[in-house]
This record gives structure tokens, sequence and C-alpha cells, in this order.
């Protein structure tokens, strides 16, 4: 799964989605709960849904002097259209400017001007659409025009104040996160505070106020730049995802392109917003001490007002069949990397417990096949790792991803990860094997059931992919009920090389000033993110 994290103070990007969709989930809370069986399915989440179709999940835990706030928006990345990419991550940073009421010192003052800036803007688009690129003197005079009136825009509202009101009543963690199939908007806070946050964001969902909108556009510039084009590991990710995915949306970056970030205008993206964002797409989880009467009334009393808006654009694209390995490079300054993909099926597919469980087999652990073979005993790599990306509506991509050890090379890589592939035809995980595995799906439970804000995130996500917050607790059940005939199957099924896609990153020489950038040889596909715990290197919004 393609993450891009912002939020009150950070912005960053996420990683390759762990192997094992429920093993090892966020931070470990000690809360009384995780005494009791792990079954998730039989938590007592009371559900709740408005007359506009806003879902309500609430799981009361009350020894917890904190509640977590997950808000999930099913539009995602897959749901955007060339010339939008990366709209939805824009938003997400947009919303954290404030509302007619939060933030605003002179509202009416404010928006006088922003019809006058947004012309400005459009401007800068027609100038910079010109065949010749545009008039180097206007198009000067324009970017410090618009400057120029967003800082008098700015004298008329106050920057931050979402994030200071939270902030001051305890509130911990606050930030937001996009990826290709939604956007996830989260805080903790105190107990006692609790309606507080149906207040901030009931008024954030109805009155969001697009403050300092092109100021922020190069925000989102510059984190691209930052994450992706300047980051070998970015590109080499982008590389890989457009070279494998040429029809589905899955290849276009959750950032977006660097061509569409710059034309964005407060219109186009106001507009989607007011579409695509309403109650009847979103699902809100609530864990912790909060009383579950008490949070239904307060959703009735905030949120039932909220009008519906349109469901997001239908995925209709299908990836037919790659017949013949792609293959990549990607030429920078900086140590060499092979990440190699095969096409697989979607997370409700009968075998994607079984690729799952092979991914955890090659590299879940310091035990496992790849690990053991090429960083313990030959020592030809560094790192190494295997995951299903980018996410889970749709086929993903089966990604074995190494970094080798000088003086190894790329090709060295490759040909142990194909003998190891190889090997599984003659020698299947035995039973030692997949009981480790079980026995980290099975931790995974206890820690899930231990964090308020994991079983925030899982229930949110859960009901929106599935309908049913109960469906990835049953996916457990699968991952545990898969055998070694299973991965066997799989592997012989998917990992052939006509369905293979294998991007390298190839070192070359620092650029010398004034010479051309190294540049990706495939283009822009979805960035270098992981999602281990939420945590990544973060940059200032």
């Amino acid at each position: 799964m393609t993450w891009f994290r912002s939020g009150a103070h950070t912005a960053s990007s996420g990683a390759v989605r762990p192997a094992l969709l429920l093993a090892g989930v966020l931070l470990a809370l000690p809360h009384p709960l995780a005494a009791q069986s792990v079954s998730g399915e039989s938590l007592p989440v009371v559900e709740h849904t408005l007359a506009n179709g806003m879902r309500f999940l609430i799981l009361e835990r009350p020894s917890s002097p904190t509640v977590s706030f997950m808000v999930q928006f099913q539009v995602g990345s897959v749901n955007e259209v060339l010339g939008y990419t990366g709209i939805a991550h824009m938003l997400e940073h947009m919303l954290f400017k404030g509302t007619t009421t939060v933030g605003a010192r002179n509202l009416e003052r404010e928006l006088t001007l922003f019809p006058v800036i947004d012309v400005v803007n459009d401007s800068i688009v027609v100038e910079n659409a010109r065949p010749t690129g545009g008039d180097s003197t206007r198009l000067a005079a324009l970017h410090t025009l618009l400057e120029q009136l967003e800082d008098s825009a700015r004298a008329y509202a106050t920057p931050n104040e979402f994030d200071r009101i939270l902030t001051q009543n305890g509130a911990n963690g606050l930030n937001a996160v996009t990826d290709v199939e939604g956007t996830y908007y989260f805080v903790d806070l105190p107990v006692n505070r609790a309606q507080l946050w149906f207040v901030l964001e009931a008024d954030r969902m109805r009155n969001p106020v697009f403050r300092e909108f092109y100021s922020e556009r190069d925000v989102v510039a510059e984190e691209r730049r930052m994450r992706v084009d300047t980051q070998p590991g970015g590109l080499l990710w982008e590389a890989l995802l457009a070279t494998a995915y040429q029809v589905h949306p899955y290849g276009v970056p959750v950032v977006g392109h660097m061509s569409d970030i710059q034309s964005y205008s407060r219109r186009q993206v106001e507009e989607y917003y007011r579409r695509y964002y309403g109650p009847n797409n979103a699902v809100v989880a609530i864990v912790g001490g909060i009383d579950a009467d008490s949070a239904v009334a307060w959703a009735d009393r905030y949120f039932a007002p909220l009008l519906p808006g349109d469901e997001p654009r239908p995925v209709l694209a299908v990836e037919p069949p790659q017949r013949g390995e792609r293959r990549v490079e990607v030429r920078f300054a900086a140590e060499p990397q092979v990440r190699i993909g095969w096409h697989v099926v979607n997370e409700s597919h009968a075998d994607r417990p079984a690729l799952s469980m092979l991914a955890a087999v090659l590299s879940g652990g310091r035990t496992t096949r790849l690990y053991q073979r090429m960083i313990v005993k030959e020592q030809v790599a560094t790192t190494v790792s295997a995951g299903i990306v980018p996410g889970s509506r749709y086929p993903g991509l089966f990604v074995i991803s190494a970094t080798p050890r000088a003086p190894h090379t790329t090709a060295d890589l490759e040909r142990v990860i194909y003998e190891e592939l190889e090997r599984l035809a003659a020698q299947p995980p035995d039973a030692v094997e997949l009981q480790r595995v079980r026995n980290d799906i099975e931790a995974g439970e206890v820690r899930r059931l231990r964090s308020n804000f994991g079983l925030a995130f899982q229930l949110a996500e859960s009901a929106t992919k599935y309908g049913d917050w109960r469906m990835t607790f049953r996916l457990s059940r699968r991952l545990q009920a898969v055998e070694p005939e299973d991965v066997l199957r799989v592997a012989a099924q998917y990992f052939s090389s006509a369905n293979r896609t294998v991007a390298t990153l190839v070192r070359e020489p620092a650029t010398a000033p004034g010479s051309p950038r190294n540049e990706c040889c495939a283009g822009y596909g979805p960035a270098d993110q992981t999602r281990p715990q939420w945590a990544a290197a973060c940059s200032s919004r």
C-alpha cells in the first residue's frame, strides 16, 4: 500500500506494506482488553449510521484515559484522472488550514481576495502553457504578485488555529495519510475533551477554507522533490510501478505528477472536495474511554446535518495480462538496489493468503529463506524484503526488494532470488516455517487489541474496504489456514518470467554543476513509501 502522510506539522512518505496484513500493527498501549480472547470479531463495537450515510464505529474501553478518532474517506489516488493526479494528497494538506470560524479573523475580506489570487494563478498557468514556455519576465512578475496577494489574505487569518485548539486541549498524534485507496485523518484526545473532536471535525467537513492555497501547493511540490525526485528509492518505486501498471491507476503516484501539482487551482481542488468528501464516503472509528451513547448523540447532533456527496469515480481500468518480462533502470548517484514485481491478485481473492504467507516465509524475519541465504550465509545483500503493493482492492504486485553488499551486484541478487523461488517446488515450506508465521499472526492479534489507535485504524479500513469491520479479523483466520501445498501452488502460478517486472537502481557518478539532472527512464509511478507502524522520516509542511 502506498502512502503520503502529512498533518498539522509534518509531511512524509510511508513505506511498502508489510507482507502480513495483520501482523505487527502499530503502537502497543496497555489495556485490560488484551487479556480477553484474541478473536477480534467478538469486540463490542457499536455501529451507528446517519441518514446521510456517514458510518460510526464506536468501541468503549472504560479504563482508557484517552480516545482515538480515525476518519477514513474512501477517496484515494486510484479515483483520480490524469491532470488531477495527487489531488487527494493536496486536499489532505488543505484540510488543516481552518474553516469559516477556525482561523478566521476577517473572513469577508479574506474571501474577497481569493478570486483575485485565482485569476493571477490562471494567468501563470496560461503563460506556462505557451509553446515557447512563456515569457520569463511576465512569469516572474505574476509569481511576485501571487505571493503578495497571498500575504495580504494571510493577514486576515490565524495560521495553524485548528492544530492550536486541539493541542491546547491535550491532543496527540494529529495527522493525516493519503494512500492509493483512501485518505485518513486521525488524532488522540483525553476522554474529557472528546466532544471537541465532534465540533471541530464537523466544522472542518462542512466549512473548510482553502487558505494559503498556492503557497501550500509549493509545499506539496517540494515534498515530491524531497521524497521522490531526489531520492533514489522513491524514483525506483515509481519506475517499478509505472512499468508494471500500464493501464491501471496503481501505476500513478499518490503524491501526483509534478506537472499536475504545479497546475492545481483552488477552484479545481475545492470542487473535488465538495463532490467526493461527503459524509456518505466517510467512516469514523472511535476507540477509547468514550461513552458510546454520548458518541452517538454527538454524531447525530454535529454530523447529521451534513449533505451527502457523489460516490467516488469507479475504477474501470483493468490491467491486461503481462506477456513478457519488463525491465527498467533508474540511474542515480546512489548505491544499487533491485526491486522485482510479479502481478498477483487483490486482497479478497482466495490466493491472497497463500501469497502473504509466501512473503513471510521468504523474508518475514531473521530465520526466513531469503534473509538466511542472502544476508547470513552468502552475504550478498545488506537488506531484503517481500510484500504485496500498492493496495488491496485491485490486483497487486508481489515485490521482492534487495540491496547488494559490495562487491556483489544486483544481477547476483536476482540470481539468488529466482533460485529460491524455484527451490519452493522441491522444498515447500514445512510445518515449522508456517507455524512461525502463524505465531506472528497471533502476536499481531494481541498487539492490535492493546492499541486504541491500531484498532481504530483497522475498524475504519475494514469497514471502508469491505463494508464490515470484522472482515480483517476474518482475513487473519484465512492466513492461519494456509498449508504448504497452497504456497507451492501460488509460487508456481504467479512467479513466471513473463509476469515479471524488474527495476534496477544503477549507480552513476554525481551530476556535475550545470549538468542535466538524473532522470528515471520509466517516468513516474507510486512513490517509495512504506507503512511500518505509521512511522517515517518527516519534513515540515
